[in-house]
């Protein structure tokens, strides 16, 4: 067992964990953030994205030895009370239909409007690639992302 201090979602924590342990299982098990869900296991469904540094990362994957200084980001992070555009738009859209994949959907839809304000369909398709919906709600997740870029752009509108 190590000792590591991370900073999740702007608070600074110390775990006692082996370096090997994922993330995942960190932020779930010793941090009770249970909204990274566990998927596959292999990075393959990205259901357990977060954020390292604000660029997407599969929890499963990625060993706490591995985060170092990193501020790690997850979907308790990105708006505490459900105000980040992505969380309104997928509230107003209906977007999600079981709703297991949403968290590392939202977070990689995050990672991707903090890059790319405007996406076209193809940045979106790109950018949400590695990550799997069962209930296959692609297209809302698109319109999801593209409500979302609205209503931020509108959000910077009114703030200038």
């Amino acid at each position: 067992m190590s000792k590591f201090n991370l900073l999740v979602n702007g608070q600074s924590h110390e775990v006692d964990v082996a370096p090997d342990t994922p993330l995942l299982w960190v932020l779930r098990d010793h941090l009770g953030l249970v909204g990274t869900k566990f998927g596959c296991g292999i990075g393959q469904c990205g259901a357990c994205t977060i954020h390292l540094d604000g660029n997407p990362a599969r929890g499963c994957l990625t060993p706490v030895a591995a985060a170092g200084a990193s501020k790690i980001t997850t979907i308790e992070g990105l708006s505490p009370d459900g105000t980040h555009p992505l969380q309104r738009a997928w509230c107003e859209l209906d977007v999600a239909q079981c709703g297991y994949c949403q968290a590392g959907q939202i977070m990689s839809a995050a990672a991707l409007l903090a890059q790319n304000p405007r996406p076209t369909d193809g940045d979106i398709d790109d950018a949400m690639a590695g990550n799997l919906c069962r209930c296959a709600t692609y297209y809302r997740i698109r319109a999801g992302i593209h409500r979302a870029s609205d209503l931020a752009s509108s959000a910077a509108e009114v703030r200038k």
